[in-house]
């Protein structure tokens, strides 16, 4: 489904009801064939055989996608060492980093490999690696996981599970604009753009500081003509252009690329975006104070923090509405991190067990403390300083994008719409021209 209403869920997200941030860029699938509901019959009723450790405990294989350097990988050991001190069970965990998990986990499991718990973004868990999921709903019901997490998010995983869940929540993350509060204060900005005519204001009145507007690179530039067009005709419709060549057929496109050609030729973007290859975007420009608007996720402030420091000033706002648009400032791409477990693991309720000890609590507090991200706890309260401006972008959202609102639907095509849309943003081509060489390219 391309977008889901959450109002009841996501009106729960007060003060103590927390969300959002998570990691690097990654580009999910689209895809709408989930995998039907699983038969939780079978998980209830049957008791699998527990695989042993050497120390007469259980034994939980866990492929992780973060590299045992990061925050993430350090505030997960800490939680996995107490967990086996608790328990006896043994965790053998490898971190895999984004890439290996990416690159290998379906081959692994296909092969048969002993994996019984995995971790990455929800799309790409729900959706990529859909059939491998084992259903949680009498886990979850049997610990009453839910009194304490976020509701808005526990229902996305449900909803991306087919109706079931088949996946948990933590290092929940936001897509939306981030910038520089004291570039902002120098060229006099009080308010934030919530129009897109309001965001063409901005943007002069940043260049005309001297500040350079908007900087962006190849991970995330398919986000900024993703929000626009979804902002416009909505992302199922988003979708249905890039998979079946609706380019030139829609003439929310070129309304699209037309705006973006006009925030191009007027200077609005950083001279370098044409060529600008991550993390050169968000490292040399916006952490350096060069840029003041960046259109990233709830990570971005952790990623870039060796540079900034704990004293930059970060904001956010969501996409702005555009002219006649179905969506609006209440809808972005908002999700987390979700772990899964095997559905052929030998030791589901060991793993289960294993997720909560990290997605509650202490071990949740230590991890949105050391990541500079937004806990999955709900009585985890404390948010980091570097994200305060995050959450009212967060509570005022009622419809959820999957990544990039769509406009990765297609991989064959994603390629092409990132080269020629960095063309575009970097006034190499026009917008007549960008529709022209998508339309070519789908056929």
């Amino acid at each position: 489904m391309m977008k889901k209403k959450w109002i009841s869920s996501l009106m729960c997200m007060s003060l103590a009801a927390s969300l959002f941030t998570g990691c690097a860029p990654t580009s999910t699938s689209n895809t709408t064939d989930t995998p039907a509901p699983s038969d939780t019959s079978t998980t209830t009723k049957e008791e699998p055989k527990k695989e042993e450790s050497t120390d007469g405990g259980k034994k939980i294989v866990y492929w992780s996608m973060w590299e045992a350097t990061e925050a993430q990988g350090q505030s997960i050991q800490a939680a996995i060492d107490q967990y086996q001190k608790d328990t006896g069970n043994t965790v053998e965990v490898q971190f895999k980093g984004r890439t290996g998990i990416r690159e290998g986990l379906q081959a692994a499991l296909d092969a048969g490999t002993t994996i019984d718990l995995f971790d990455e973004d929800i799309d790409r868990v729900n959706s990529t690696w859909g059939k491998y999921l084992l259903d949680l709903e009498s886990y979850a019901a049997a610990s009453d996981y839910d009194a304490t997490a976020v509701s808005g998010l526990m229902s996305a995983c449900r909803e991306v599970g087919g109706g079931t869940l088949k996946s948990i929540p933590y290092q929940p993350n936001v897509f939306a604009f981030f910038y520089n509060k004291d570039l902002f204060d120098q060229a006099g900005i009080t308010d934030v753009p919530k129009t897109w005519d309001e965001f063409l204001a901005t943007c002069e009145k940043l260049k005309v500081a001297g500040i350079t507007p908007i900087t962006c690179d190849d991970a995330y530039i398919t986000c900024m003509i993703g929000y626009h067009l979804a902002r416009t005709v909505g992302e199922e419709r988003v979708t249905q252009i890039v998979n079946e060549g609706l380019w030139a057929e829609e003439p929310a496109v070129l309304e699209a690329a037309k705006a973006y050609e006009a925030l191009a030729s007027k200077g609005y973007f950083s001279e370098y975006v044409a060529s600008n290859v991550w993390p050169a975007g968000q490292n040399t420009e916006l952490a350096l104070g060069e840029a003041a608007m960046y259109l990233n996720g709830s990570w971005l402030p952790n990623e870039v923090l060796g540079t900034t420091g704990p004293d930059f000033r970060w904001g956010c706002f969501s996409y702005p509405a555009v002219p006649n648009g179905v969506t609006g400032v209440e809808a972005a791409n908002f999700g987390a991190q979700v772990f899964a477990v095997n559905k052929d693991s030998k030791v589901p309720q060991e793993a289960f067990d294993l997720i909560t000890y990290i997605t509650k609590g202490q071990f949740d507090a230590e991890l949105s403390a050391n990541s500079t991200g937004i806990p999955a706890d709900t009585t985890n309260t404390k948010w980091p300083d570097l994200l305060a401006d995050v959450k009212p972008v967060l509570d005022s959202l009622t419809t959820r994008y999957t990544w990039a609102a769509g406009v990765e639907a297609n991989n064959n095509m994603t390629p092409i719409i990132k080269e020629n849309f960095l063309k575009l943003c970097g006034g190499q081509i026009t917008a007549e021209q960008f529709v022209d060489n998508m339309e070519k390219a789908s056929k």
